[in-house]
């Protein structure tokens, strides 16, 4: 059972949130609360799985919630993702500096808030597609290709048509619908791309395309 906790100064937010998550099978929602100090403090005591976050809210913002739940300086992290209306980078960014496993718009619709919970608890990282091919094209320095490590093994075609979609922002379920091929071949191309380029996850991957040019 996938545990979690959601924090959002918006009662319609939380009860919309806590209703999708709570029908799935495998999720359960312990806590929700309306500001970033109860956040902070809920999150230490029961130790959800995932915690989603709003950035805006009362007390403590989303952002230095993250750093507090799941910085680089905390000693047993916790896994969270930030749900919120602003898309600025400078947002983007700090959240996923500060230690967030996924940053999704609220608008992102119920399978990618459940798809970003269930790949956070995993250890891996979701970001709404809408926002990655921008988040991302930076690395490609203005389409300046940057040196980059070569693949341990080099990819099939087929994965590179994954990485290819993937960097473009698309979810497993808009790959394997471009690509014709069932999700679980995606999800099998991916892992295997993670190892061969030493990603950790489909943003990593991402951003290894752009940078190596793969992506232009």
């Amino acid at each position: 059972m996938i545990r979690v906790l959601i924090a959002d100064d918006q009662e319609m937010v939380r009860t919309g949130f806590r209703m999708i998550l709570d029908a799935q099978d495998g999720i359960e929602v312990v806590a929700d609360v309306a500001d970033g100090v109860s956040a902070v403090a809920k999150a230490r005591e029961l130790r959800p799985d995932v915690c989603l976050l709003d950035i805006r809210m009362p007390g403590i913002d989303g952002l230095e919630v993250t750093r507090q739940l799941a910085g680089p300086d905390v000693v047993d992290p916790l896994k969270v993702v930030v749900v919120t209306t602003f898309d600025l980078d400078e947002y983007v960014h700090a959240a996923l500096r500060n230690g967030a496993s996924g940053f999704l718009l609220k608008d992102a619709g119920p399978a990618l808030l459940i798809e970003a919970v269930r790949a956070a608890e995993r250890g891996d990282a979701l970001v709404s597609p809408q926002i990655t091919v921008r988040l991302l094209k930076h690395f490609n320095g203005a389409n300046v290709k940057r040196e980059v490590s070569p693949p341990s093994e080099p990819l099939t075609a087929r994965e590179m048509d994954v990485v290819k979609a993937a960097a473009k922002g698309l979810t497993n379920t808009e790959i394997g619908a471009e690509l014709f091929l069932s999700l679980s071949t995606v999800k099998t191309h991916l892992a295997s791309v993670q190892g061969k380029v030493g990603a950790r996850n489909r943003v990593e991957i991402a951003a290894w395309a752009w940078r190596s040019g793969v992506v232009d």
